[in-house]
């Protein structure tokens, strides 16, 4: 599975960087546009380049047309840059959590792996 997926990072919601995990997010009409829509909505491993340089990142697919991804080893301001993420393997379903707790710990499993492929 390698599926590409580039753009502008746009403006989220602010909620990744909250928790201690910031993402860069990309406008939804590039998944649909870029063969994106063809994903199940997920948490998938992958890599992103920003600047020029490449990251492995983590990278969540759905619900609805969202896309957005943590790179790993990145600290910055990347709004409005290009990015293109790799998305190369899936691991696990989407999913809504009870707690923010019970997120922070889904996360940091997901990074681990992410960190190891």
């Amino acid at each position: 599975m390698n599926y590409k997926i580039s753009g502008k990072v746009i403006r989220g919601d602010g909620y990744g960087r909250k928790i201690g995990f910031p993402t860069v997010n990309l406008d939804p009409a590039l998944r649909e546009g870029q063969g994106g829509s063809q994903l199940s909505e997920g948490v998938y491993c992958g890599d992103a380049i920003l600047e020029g340089k490449k990251y492995r990142a983590g990278i969540v697919i759905g619900p609805g047309t969202k896309v957005e991804a943590h790179l790993l080893g990145f600290s910055g301001n990347a709004y409005e840059k290009e990015v293109s993420l790799e998305i190369k393997n899936f691991l696990r379903e989407f999913k809504k959590f009870d707690t923010e707790e019970e997120l922070i710990a889904q996360i940091r499993k997901d990074l681990q792996k992410c960190s190891q492929v």
